[in-house]
């Protein structure tokens, strides 16, 4: 009986394992289809035939049946612009599912430790300085980075590292940028400088160019990488700090890893897209909707999920009218109600 009890086990497991393989696969097909639509669609007309050759025609050659204007479009506007989206997409709902799986919290946003509210801060100073666009997010990705450091401190000069005292950090230092922010839009030039600073706010990916993605995708892989490869530490960090102890985890060692990765992919999307609020909250639950709440699966999961996402929503924004929809707007929209359905559903359960 024991040993038929264990071969089922061995089988249901080889299922889950088949099963979860072949979701991150059709998750994959389905994202390069979605860039292919969203290389597609814009106030430009190109037919997919010719996004299909143009996007060919860089490895080999091909019949050039194309407008040079639909080559310079591809490459050096819409193609950049949809990495973007992937990257900032995949990265917010990553660093949210890693957050919510080490706080123990499901409600638990990725501007937890301030790093939006401080990346804000920085741009907008930038901006009131009158740098270059580049200079911009070199403000945000430091200010962000600086807020979190911030954050960071205070529990060690109180001498309690607990996950609530950091929470609470957070919510302090969150709340000074809040009020900082508040003294830059009042001294701000109304006509220029207040609408650059709400419009960065608000979040938009029009201005992503290709030696912008050079200087952030490889932190964002990287961290990316790390943090996925950590997933199981994750679900030992979720049984408890006692229990995790108890199986050999270095509690603060790994949460402190998980942490900083997570915050430095947060600040690299922040500072490449500006604030786009609800991917990194609602993209987890979605995630653990399909495989449930095994952060081994749910935060490779969320990143591709994540990825998706934003890609339809920015294709929606710069296409669906002819003035540019902020990125909040849209996400809001959509994940707002969304949240509402998956509190409603929790609800019946219990």
């Amino acid at each position: 009986m024991n040993n038929e009890s264990k071969s089922a086990r061995k089988t249901d497991s080889k299922g889950q394992k088949r099963q979860f393989r072949l979701m991150l696969a059709g998750l994959i097909v389905l994202l390069a289809f979605s860039v292919i639509l969203a290389l597609h669609t814009g106030r430009y007309h190109i037919s997919i035939k010719n996004v299909l050759g143009i996007l060919a025609s860089g490895f080999t050659d091909v019949e050039h049946t194309w407008e040079p204007m639909a080559e310079s479009v591809i490459f050096t506007l819409r193609l950049p612009r949809i990495i973007g989206a992937i990257l900032v997409g995949g990265a917010l709902a990553l660093a949210g599912s890693c957050y919510q799986g080490v706080f123990k919290n499901p409600l638990v946003s990725p501007d937890l430790l301030g790093v939006s509210s401080g990346a804000c801060v920085g741009a907008s100073i930038a901006i009131l300085l009158g740098v270059r666009s580049y200079s911009v997010q070199v403000f945000a990705f430091i200010m962000g980075m600086l807020t979190v450091g911030m954050t960071m401190t205070i529990p060690k000069l109180f001498r309690n590292d607990s996950i609530t005292m950091l929470v609470l950090s957070g919510i302090i230092v969150r709340g000074l940028m809040t009020s900082v922010m508040g003294v830059i839009k009042y001294i701000a030039d109304p006509e220029t400088q207040l609408a650059e600073i709400t419009y960065w706010q608000m979040g938009s990916l029009a201005k992503v160019t290709s030696s912008e993605l050079g200087l952030v995708s490889v932190p964002i892989i990287i961290m990316s990488l790390i943090v996925i490869a950590m997933s199981w530490q994750v679900n030992l960090l979720s049984l408890g700090d006692n229990e995790a102890k108890a199986l050999g985890v270095k509690v603060s060692v790994v949460r402190g890893i998980l942490i900083m990765c997570s915050t430095f992919l947060i600040a690299s999307s922040v500072c490449l897209s500006g604030t786009i609020g609800w991917v990194g909250l609602v993209i987890p639950h979605f995630g653990r909707m399909l495989v449930g709440p095994d952060n081994v699966k749910n935060i490779p999961v969320s990143f591709f999920l994540g990825a998706l996402f934003l890609l339809v929503v920015d294709t929606v924004a710069r296409s669906a009218s002819s003035l540019e929809i902020p990125l909040s707007i849209l996400t809001g929209l959509i994940g707002a109600p969304f949240y509402v359905y998956i509190l409603a559903k929790q609800r019946m359960k219990l």
